[in-house]
């Protein structure tokens, strides 16, 4: 078996962000650290932060007044931002700078009076964030069926606006079944797809061709881990979308596969690793790191973190 390790693959800027922010956050106020939904969707990270202390909630109400929560990298809505500050919880804000970018627009598109089309998956908490800042403005579409059922006079102020973590194809299609309909639409000024969704989706779509399976690491709930499993999937490819290898069956393989691996942006690497040694010990796979785009963005701790870390440098 040849194991071919796409590059880039797993933790996005914005991920590792909001995972250094709870373990600094556990490291200095001590558990329990309450987290607003999933810190990210990923169920080894989640598992190991529960170990630590952490507590994942649905609801502030279940959290103490006064305690410290932090909101995970996929955003809240100002509403979550409103009930946090009247139980007087201490909120660190872990939001993904690129998913802040979304919330700002539509909140310029709201106050311009436009009507704005999100094109997203209904559910996700991400979605959920950015309907948020301006429910009133915003409708959610999924697919190019609902778009056309959509129906706006040509005077309608119209713009679109896309979750971060979506295909790149499927967000393309719908974008233009929209300008299809309606010509006098407006997007963003730059595309929301984030850069580590499109690197991780170009790299399946370029080295599945050398594949006869696909592993693709990561969550069910993942959004841009699913995409990547259904492009593999597009490609012909047969393909496993999993949280490691206690996920798969070495009935599924055969010595002489070259199989592709590549984990989705919420992934720790030690998962990666883990299933190279399975494969390895099941199979005798040899690896070779295939990079196709290198990755060097960075994003900032949340600025109350940030003073934390400059204080004890001190």
């Amino acid at each position: 078996m040849k194991i071919i390790l796409a590059a880039p693959r797993g933790f996005c800027a914005g991920v590792n962000m909001a995972v250094q922010s709870l373990e600094l956050a556990l490291k200095h106020f001590g558990p329990p650290i309450y987290v607003y939904h999933e810190i990210v969707h990923n169920q080894h990270v989640v598992r190991t932060f529960q170990g630590q202390g952490a507590v994942f909630v649905n609801d502030l109400e279940e959290i103490p007044s006064g305690a410290t929560v932090l909101f995970s990298a996929h955003g809240v809505s100002p509403e979550i931002r409103r009930v946090a500050a009247e139980r007087q919880l201490h909120a660190i804000d872990a939001t993904c700078p690129l998913v802040t970018k979304v919330h700002l627009e539509a909140i310029k598109f709201a106050k311009e009076h436009y009507t704005i089309i999100l094109i997203g998956h209904a559910g996700h908490d991400e979605v959920i964030g950015t309907m948020g800042e301006a429910p009133q403005a915003i409708l959610l579409v999924e697919n190019t069926d609902e778009v056309d059922a959509l129906n706006f006079e040509p005077d309608t102020k119209l713009a679109y606006l896309t979750q971060t973590t979506l295909s790149v194809d499927d967000a393309n299609r719908v974008i233009s079944r929209l300008k299809s309909r309606f010509p006098w639409i407006v997007g963003p000024p730059k595309e929301d797809i984030c850069y580590a969704t499109q690197n991780r989706q170009e790299a399946v779509r370029l080295l599945c061709e050398q594949a006869d399976k696909v592993i693709v690491l990561g969550s069910q709930n993942s959004s841009n881990s699913q995409r990547l499993r259904e492009l593999a999937a597009e490609k012909g490819r047969i393909a496993f979308l999993v949280d490691g290898p206690q996920d798969l069956d070495v009935t599924q393989f055969d010595t002489e596969d070259v199989v592709l691996i590549t984990a989705g942006a919420s992934a720790p690497e030690e998962v990666v690793a883990s299933t190279i040694r399975w494969l390895q010990d099941h199979f005798g796979a040899t690896v070779e790191e295939n990079e196709v785009r290198k990755e060097e963005v960075y994003f900032p701790l949340p600025k109350a973190l940030r003073a934390l870390v400059a204080a004890k440098a001190e």
